[in-house]
């Protein structure tokens, strides 16, 4: 007796949809695993060729030790393609590319960090789960250390613009042939020098992305490093008079910062909203006035005095912007811990001076001098214009960290200022395409006590908010471009204890500059999002 149609239904369909789910499977993963993208990119060489199943981990045993990598989750089925490609006759660019097999016809560049030579395979992986074809690089060369850096131009040309362009060009070619279909838009993300790399990307290559996402940019390089550099110089090494300890830094002076400067913003919630109006007065922590409870001595009052002021050059004229005040509780342990900064002595000592036995403690605006003068890689990144990628309708969405803690999140409206001057432009027309979002309570690209959670990767928490333009940078650049949809303010998300499984603690809009986040007062509270408006 043949089963009721209901129940024969009900039998056969699970299996059915099981079967197509294995032939799709099977299908996209036969079609990656006979790919042969080498053949298509002169003198490269593939190193691996994987389909990688959604939900598993990406072992990366032979990933440089100083990346602190060794395996990347995915959330996405995808077909991994990594090749060594060489850029001269003796540098070359480590290239990885992840081709997810539901594919929205959308491109994506990931940066990097530091001097560092470290693919970001966390954000490939995020790339891939919202349906781009992304690529990332090594940037020239493997690890944090920059060494190879050291009387090879062609290592620091790949660092300061080649590795990424190359990327560009490598990856769009590929994705096309992969999928048979043309790349229909073009975007980038980074933060810190992957920010930098974007801005840059749009001054030289202005055809290469259609919309580019830069996070804290370290643009005015090598100045930034000058100023890194000098931080060794004002605080001395643990022990000079002039040395502070992290635990005074986070506690001491932290403390003050928040009583001189907590409540300028209408709220005392821990956090500065807006560190421009933050005037610090250091003296008030000198022993033998009327501070009470610890203090410091004159030399540690100059040591802070020296940190919150700009970087002059002899002339008087600015170097770089002061660090602001709020990032001490994190600068405790990098840039003021009495250590000379890795980076700058890494960027200094195998990139500008070329001089292995230089020591950092004997850093002088002549050596500042010297990095502008030469310009390694042409990493400057200072643009006055970039009109050309304006004219074709790119578009660049920047975030800073209030509470940056390697990056003055004063050098973001110092440079829109600067290329808004460079182009006779006001803010109706910069918004056109160039806008800044300023993250109070943000770190150095995330972490911190403010709702620093805007869709950045590189962060777990940040695939834990919508994929939408109203909380997540990257999809509001796509929104920008594609439907010419601006944003206008960004939501910010905080999880109770950073951690996504632990809930939402609360939420905050945050601006476009150059308006400030203001507190309506009241018997409003400030962890409600509708408390503060943009003025």
């Amino acid at each position: 007796m043949r089963p009721a149609p209901s129940l024969l239904g009900f039998a056969l369909w699970p299996s059915l949809a099981a079967t197509r789910s294995i032939r799709a499977t099977t299908a996209f993963e036969n079609k990656c695993l006979q790919f042969r993208p080498e053949g298509s990119v002169r003198n490269a060489t593939r190193t691996e060729l994987q389909f990688v199943k959604a939900g598993t981990r990406v072992a990366l045993a032979d990933n440089d030790p100083s990346c602190n990598t060794d395996g990347q989750a995915v959330t996405a089925d995808l077909c991994r393609v990594a090749m060594s490609i060489p850029t001269s006759n003796r540098s070359s660019i480590t290239y990885e590319m992840w081709l997810p097999e539901t594919w929205s016809g959308r491109f994506l560049a990931t940066g990097n960090g530091g001097i560092g030579g470290c693919v970001e395979y966390e954000n490939l992986a995020y790339g891939t789960a919202n349906g781009f074809a992304t690529v990332g690089t090594n940037n020239g060369h493997n690890g944090t250390n920059g060494d190879t850096f050291y009387q090879n131009e062609d290592v620091v040309a790949d660092f300061g613009w080649r590795s990424l362009h190359t990327s560009v060009e490598v990856g769009k070619k590929l994705a096309a042939l992969f999928y048979s279909e043309a790349v229909s838009k073009s975007y980038f993300i980074g933060c810190s020098l992957g920010g930098r790399q974007g801005i840059h990307s749009a001054e030289l290559f202005p055809e290469d992305f259609d919309g580019i996402v830069a996070g804290a940019p370290a643009v005015d390089f090598n100045n930034l490093y000058s100023s890194r550099a000098r931080y060794f110089t004002i605080t001395g090494a643990e022990g000079a008079p002039s040395f502070i300890s992290a635990g005074t830094w986070k506690t001491t002076i932290h403390d003050e910062v928040l009583r001189q400067c907590d409540g300028l913003d209408g709220a005392m919630d821990g956090i500065i909203e807006d560190p421009t109006l933050c005037k610090f007065q250091a003296e008030t922590l000198l022993c033998g006035t009327n501070q009470e409870g610890d203090c410091l001595s004159d030399a540690q009052v100059q040591t802070v005095t020296k940190v919150f002021s700009n970087y002059l050059w002899q002339n008087g004229s600015m170097l770089y912007p002061a660090m602001q005040p709020g990032s001490e509780i994190l600068a405790a342990g990098g840039l003021y811990s009495g250590k000379p900064y890795g980076p700058s002595v890494g960027w200094f000592k195998f990139a500008v001076l070329e001089d292995l036995a230089w020591d950092p403690a004997s850093f002088t605006t002549d050596d500042a001098l010297t990095a502008g003068q030469k310009d390694p890689g042409g990493i400057r990144t200072w643009p006055s214009s970039l009109a050309a990628f304006e004219g074709r309708g790119g578009k660049i969405l920047t975030y800073h960290g209030q509470q940056d803690q390697q990056i003055t999140s004063f050098n973001s409206p110092r440079f829109y200022e600067h290329l808004a001057a460079g182009m006779g432009y006001v803010p109706a027309q910069m918004d056109r395409f160039y806008r800044l979002f300023r993250i109070p309570g943000m770190g150095h690209c995330n972490g911190g006590p403010g709702a620093w959670v805007v869709g950045q990767a590189g962060s777990t928490a940040a695939r834990g908010i919508p994929y939408d333009r109203e909380h997540n940078v990257l999809a509001a650049v796509v929104d920008w471009v594609e439907k010419g949809m601006a944003p206008e303010a960004l939501v910010g998300t905080k999880y109770a204890n950073d951690t996504v499984d632990s809930g939402i603690a609360y939420r905050h809009t945050h601006c476009k500059y150059p308006a400030k986040s203001t507190f309506k007062g009241g018997d409003r509270k400030p962890s409600e999002v509708d408390s503060w408006e943009c003025l």
